[in-house]
């Protein structure tokens, strides 16, 4: 391989390495189902104790033994623990009350798994008789930070091995085989097969809030199996079972002789038995496909039925075309030379794959943003309009390997400039000593370790020969780096889409936004977004600057807090942490840490954090400029 090509493969790793740093800091996902109605109605005061609390939410969730959670003044449960769904609707969650609790001031922590998988917790409070103080401190319990990235870490995995997996098996099956290839497709195999195993243990630590020591937990794993997300799970990695024999097929029917050329053409009665393969492979594909589009997004929200197969759709359109990549890239950097038909057979492929992928990505898009406005107004909009743009690049990269691949030829390759002989007597070839010609007197005593000597000789300046020739063959050459290229921004497509799945999609967000609104009565209409301005000073150099904190829309519920740190002359302030959490001193509830995720130098936001209750409330900001360089600052803000 060329030192290009070295390069281009060193800068390829750096990027994955980048982007599961770029995982790590996406954070935790936020809450993708809307608490939009509660009995007791939030921050209510009842005459008399209600037999049961319940909460309606904007899609179904899962509940657990601890989903829902009724808390007196200390802190005691007074619930029954055995929260459950009213008459059967998913999309609902109550529980009994104890007979007898006294008068005074209610929390009620809630904590459920929304219907596209991810966890969702939030806190409000009711009195009963009267408002009193409460000790209750914060009872909502998110993602453990650890659990979290590992969870997600693990579903980039999952993505990139199912692509790896279904696109090698495709380009095998369809253009080329030859080792590289191969394993392309079992390497996608083991990342699939262990990232899925991963998500399945972890799976109960990351949606019960506990850390990393509860994977340990067995009770927990059973509550993953038996849910739909878990059960898709294990799903998942009974057909891959099935995939490890299609892979066996497809390598074993192409991997013959032949290997190193063109595919395999059957013909005659093999027609047939190719077809059914393709048909078994398809299947496989297609089932795996849908243990994703049956537990996250897609299996959730507006027209679920034509939202699943699309999603089947998309990400079998994601597989062969960028899983296809890397089998492309594995087959030109081979030895065998790659047939200039097979690299034209992957072009029409992948175009077929692109056009699959804008048809199904407009429908999702439409479905998952809900208006022009949530592109740019809501976290998942952007992160959109970011794989958009990726996906943009790729197209146009694509459109220089498909000007490399009309240039390649099926001509044989040459033999490469012969060895020069080395000095000694006429007829004698390289690395022959006088006497030691082949067949000659000296051959039967030559010791092993002299021969084995000469065959790594002659092997090594053939392999040389055959790397200078590819590296001569322009047309190759050019191709293997536009490929390169993509690939390495396919890496990058596949991060950002990682990150969408544990982003509350812009159309959700936007209803848990209504919801907060409606929550807060008949005047909520009349109230705004809260915004505080704190000027701070860390007393070290740079420390100087002035935060706009604003929390919308400003009332019990779940809010939207957005942070902006500019320095002295008005620039953003990047600094290396923020922090902003929310205490209401007179009923002791708090402090309340909003979950801020970095969206540009200076910018942080925090989607979906849930204040239980109206009132005066105490928001801290914490801003750290250095190590040892930092400041706390305390301001009142009222809460409708």
């Amino acid at each position: 391989m060329s030192t290009t090509v070295r390069r281009f493969g060193g800068l390829l790793g750096a990027l994955a390495a980048a982007l599961l740093c770029v995982l790590t800091a996406a954070g935790t996902a936020s809450a993708h189902a809307a608490l939009t109605a509660t009995d007791p109605r939030q921050g209510s005061v009842v005459p008399e104790a209600p037999r049961q609390v319940r909460l309606t939410f904007s899609e179904g969730v899962l509940l657990g033994a601890d989903s829902v959670r009724v808390l007196d003044p200390k802190g005691a449960r007074v619930d029954d623990g055995r929260p459950a769904h009213v008459d059967g609707r998913s999309e609902t969650a109550a529980v009994t009350l104890r007979a007898g609790i006294a008068n005074g001031t209610y929390t009620v922590a809630w904590q459920a798994v929304s219907a596209d998988s991810h966890p969702v917790a939030g806190a409000f409070t009711f009195s009963v008789g009267a408002p009193s103080a409460t000790t209750v401190k914060a009872a909502v319990k998110g993602t453990d930070p650890v659990v979290g990235t590992l969870y997600d870490t693990a579903r980039y995995a999952a993505y990139a091995g199912f692509a790896l997996l279904v696109g090698g098996c495709v380009f095998a099956a369809v253009c080329h085989t030859g080792r590289g290839v191969r394993r392309v497709a079992v390497g996608g195999w083991v990342a699939l097969f262990l990232a899925t195993a991963a998500l399945l243990v972890l799976r109960g630590a990351y949606t019960s809030g506990r850390g990393p020591g509860a994977v340990l937990d067995l009770s927990l794993l059973g509550d993953a199996l038996s849910s739909r997300p878990g059960a898709a799970l294990l799903t998942r990695l009974l057909l891959l079972s099935a995939a490890a024999v299609v892979l066996a097929v497809v390598f074993g029917e192409y991997a013959g002789p032949g290997a190193s050329g063109e595919r395999a053409r059957p013909g005659g009665g093999r027609r047939a038995y190719a077809w059914g393969l393709g048909a078994g492979g398809g299947l496989v594909a297609a089932g795996l496909a849908a243990t994703w589009a049956a537990a996250e997004h897609a299996s959730a929200g507006l027209q679920p039925w034509v939202a699943m197969p699309v999603d089947v759709l998309h990400l079998l359109g994601v597989g062969v075309w960028l899983g296809g990549l890397a089998a492309l890239l594995a087959a030109l950097g081979a030895e065998e030379p790659l047939p200039g038909g097979a690299a034209r057979r992957f072009s029409r492929l992948a175009f077929t794959a692109v056009c699959v992928l804008v048809a199904t990505g407009i429908y999702q898009a439409w479905r998952q943003v809900g208006g022009w406005a949530a592109l740019t107004g809501t976290e998942y909009g952007r992160w959109l309009l970011v794989k958009v743009g990726l996906v943009g690049v790729l197209v146009v990269l694509a459109a220089f390997s498909r000007r490399w691949t009309a240039r390649l030829t099926d001509r044989a390759p040459g033999r490469g400039p012969r060895p020069k002989a080395v000095a000694g007597k006429p007829g004698e070839k390289f690395g022959e000593k006088s006497g030691e010609k082949s067949g000659g007197k000296g051959a039967a005593g030559a010791s092993p370790e002299r021969a084995a000597q000469l065959a790594r000789q002659r092997a090594a300046m053939a392999k040389a020969a055959g790397r200078r020739e590819r590296a001569a063959d322009e047309g190759r050459s050019g191709l293997r780096r536009t490929v390169l290229a993509e690939a390495a921004v396919a890496v990058v497509v596949l991060a950002v889409t990682t990150v969408l799945t544990t982003t509350q999609p812009g159309r959700a967000e936007t209803e848990q936004e209504r919801a907060g609104r409606a929550a807060g009565g008949p005047s909520a209409s009349a109230a705004g977004p809260v915004e505080a301005k704190i000027t701070y000073d860390t007393g070290g150099k740079d420390g100087r600057g002035t935060a706009r904190i604003t929390v919308a829309p400003g009332r019990s519920g779940a809010n939207t807090v957005d942070v902006t740190l500019t320095d002295p002359a008005g620039r953003p302030a990047d600094v290396p942490e923020v922090a902003v959490s929310f205490t209401e001193k007179e009923k002791g509830i708090g402090p309340l840490r909003a979950p801020l995720k970095r969206l540009s130098a200076g910018r942080s936001r925090a989607s979906g954090f849930q204040l239980p209750m109206a009132g005066r409330w105490q928001l801290t900001l914490t801003v750290r400029t250095s190590e040892i360089d930092q400041v706390t600052e305390i301001h009142d803000v009222k809460i409708d």
